[in-house]
């Protein structure tokens, strides 16, 4: 491996972390924050902590450090790092230690966290919205690209879906329990076409998701099942989900709600911590621009919590993320390292003081 590859991203993509097996790169990391001279520990929930500074105001720079699953070999091509997590969202978490670690912010205490289990249920996250004080600023790393700022992401509710009913001839007129599941689905979005209608933007949508289907008999009963996701826009509220469990259930078919539904989250453009992206882009020869994000993160459960100025940002191309191909540039990175260090010093000017 070439000696100019960043070591932060390096050894983080070399620690394969799908959610619920983030341990040994979560040790890595504390380790390695350790030797660049931050504080560094494991919390209760597994997550990565490391803190440098002291100053009087607090930065967190919050990542998360599992994956989804599947392994890629770690390697280089040119200007491209492969590996699984190099966008999501590895590389945003390696560029926040590497700015971090950089140099002193003597107004700042910095925070990065490298959060366990953002790709499933967010128990990191979680753990943090419980145990952690507000922070005055939250910048939380996922991919956007290194000349562009995320300000907000759509909610999501996440729902199982079940039919069961005893066997009857294929001959017969009931319905299986495939072709009631597949009528389920097609109620869904028939329902959300008509919701969408005159909005224009995929952000202002509601999305179904069908992530998984599974059917089985054992010569008696027959059983259908799916995952269902809905992308929720800003607005609308999480009590759509006891309406979804209301309008898809029937005799043979249950609906339950998996989790508790998160809204859409947007952030402030006009605040400290924008201002100071947007001016450390500039400075790094980029055209800041900003972008709302179709997916959820952990913004969404954190930010309307804290209410402090909040944003997301990183490196990478996030239509590569969990895809078998996932690679981020190297130059990508090492400007996105310069912008949250001009970011960070942006913040420890006195001119930052209004929020």
């Amino acid at each position: 491996m070439r000696e100019d590859i960043p070591q932060t991203l390096l050894g983080l993509l070399r620690c394969h972390s799908p959610s619920g097996h983030e341990s040994a790169a979560v040790q890595w990391l504390v380790q390695h924050m350790q030797t660049l001279g931050m504080s560094a520990h494991v919390d209760a929930a597994g997550n990565a902590i490391g803190t440098i500074g002291a100053g009087a105001r607090h930065l967190l720079l919050l990542g998360h450090i599992d994956t989804v699953p599947g392994e890629i070999a770690v390697r280089v091509e040119g200007d491209l790092l492969y590996g699984r997590g190099a966008v999501d969202a590895k590389g945003a978490l390696a560029a926040f230690v590497d700015a971090a670690a950089a140099g002193a912010a003597p107004e700042l205490t910095i925070t990065v966290i490298g959060a366990v289990g953002e790709e499933a249920a967010s128990p990191g996250a979680l753990h943090l919205r419980t145990n952690f004080a507000r922070p005055d600023f939250l910048l939380v790393g996922e991919p956007s690209g290194w000349e562009r700022i995320t300000l907000g992401y759509k909610g999501s509710a996440w729902f199982d879906l079940t039919v069961r009913r005893a066997i009857t001839h294929s001959a017969g007129e009931a319905a299986s329990a495939p072709e009631q599941a597949a009528a389920a689905w097609q109620r869904l979005l028939q329902w959300a076409g008509e919701f969408n209608q005159g909005r224009e933007r995929t952000f202002d949508q509601v999305t179904p998701l069908l992530r998984s289907m599974h059917s089985e008999n054992d010569g008696l009963e027959e059983s259908a099942q799916l995952q269902i996701c809905l992308r929720l826009p800003e607005g609308l509220h999480t009590a759509v989900a006891d309406d979804v469990v209301r309008m898809l259930s029937g005799a043979e078919v249950t609906v339950a709600a998996s989790g508790a539904a998160l809204p859409a989250y947007r952030a402030g453009k006009n605040t400290a911590l924008v201002r100071a992206a947007l001016a450390a882009i500039r400075t790094a020869g980029g055209q800041p621009q900003f972008v709302l994000k179709t997916g959820t993160s952990d913004l969404n459960i954190l930010g309307p919590l804290w209410n402090c100025p909040a944003a997301a940002y990183g490196p990478g191309d996030s239509a590569l993320d969990h895809t078998p191909h996932e690679h981020l540039s190297l130059r990508e990175y090492a400007h996105s390292v310069a912008v949250l260090r001009g970011l960070i010093q942006g913040l420890a000017t006195p001119s930052s003081y209004s929020l």
